[in-house]
């Protein structure tokens, strides 16, 4: 069976742990054909695509959960949006030839996940300091801080896959094996990358988890897809107002905007403009009259 562009949830019974597996391939590769990369920044980006699916597979609303570092370093920015249905979009911004491991490229930075209903709900943003060697780390940290949730996470990517396996404690969830936890975490940590990347999803559990009492559910197919659109740029440039626009297009013929995650272009040119905010006009109530 090809786990390609999946996401594999499991649990255990006995434990109170929940897992998952996640691999990316198609998916990796349409972000990657969209910028060019240097290897470390796309390491960081494509264990950070891994870890975000696996965090929004446990969405209880139609939203998304967008995964972001700041760093001081050359990483300046990497952000990572997963909806509720798996569709995955990413980007970064760095500066130099962006080098070193995780820590050298991040510097001192925050590491901030914001939950996104879309639907009119309030949206929640926690934010702490990056810590540990790696992406993996940083976001057990920013679980164990933020969640107060004890999660073990083992990330991995090269220039082709990308893929993770996430444990976690349930809440509220009292495990019938005390040292089921410690148990699970020391078998995870046996995994490496080549097993992450190339077993089938069954081999791995197998392999790992075979003398425990394990649920499997159905996989879930995991996509790359963009939200942007020619319609959401219209209402950013109607915030900027006529005046501003007008301007921008006196200078330079046209207004043009790049989307940062999937490099559509989107170009509004003087009758574009004035159809935006006659449009914004036509809406708008007349006075009042008494």
């Amino acid at each position: 069976m090809n786990d390609n562009d999946t996401l594999q949830r499991f649990l255990f019974e006995a434990a109170a742990v929940r897992g998952e597996l996640v691999r990316l391939d198609a998916t990796w590769r349409a972000v990657l054909a969209r910028h060019d990369y240097p290897p470390g920044v796309a390491r960081v980006l494509g264990e950070m695509m891994a870890a975000c699916a696996l965090l929004a597979a446990t969405l209880k609303f139609r939203g998304a959960v967008v995964m972001q570092i700041q760093g001081g370093g050359p990483l300046r920015l990497a952000v990572v949006e997963c909806t509720a249905g798996l569709a995955l979009r990413a980007t970064a911004k760095w500066e130099g030839e962006a080098t070193g491991n995780f820590a050298e490229l991040v510097g001192t930075g925050r590491f901030a996940i914001t939950l996104d209903p879309r639907d009119g709900g309030a949206s929640y943003q926690g934010i702490v300091a990056v810590e540990g060697g790696s992406v993996g780390e940083a976001l057990e940290h920013y679980m164990a801080r933020s969640e107060q949730l004890p999660t073990r996470l083992i990330l991995t990517a090269d220039g082709e896959r990308c893929g993770g396996l996430l444990l976690q404690k349930l809440p509220g969830r009292l495990s019938q094996d005390a040292d089921a936890w410690n148990r699970l975490t020391q078998l995870a940590d046996t995994l490496s990358p080549r097993e992450l990347l190339g077993l089938p999803f069954h081999d791995i559990l197998h392999r790992l988890f075979h003398e425990e009492d394990v649920r499997v559910f159905e996989n879930e197919p995991v996509h790359f897809a963009c939200s942007c659109s020619r319609a959401r740029v219209a209402d950013m440039l109607r915030l900027l107002g006529p005046g501003e626009v007008r301007a921008i297009i006196e200078e330079q013929g046209q207004v043009e905007v790049t989307c940062e995650f999937c490099n559509q272009r989107y170009v509004f040119d003087a009758v574009d403009a004035e159809q935006l905010f006659s449009a914004v006009l036509l809406a708008s109530p007349g006075p009042t009259r008494h």
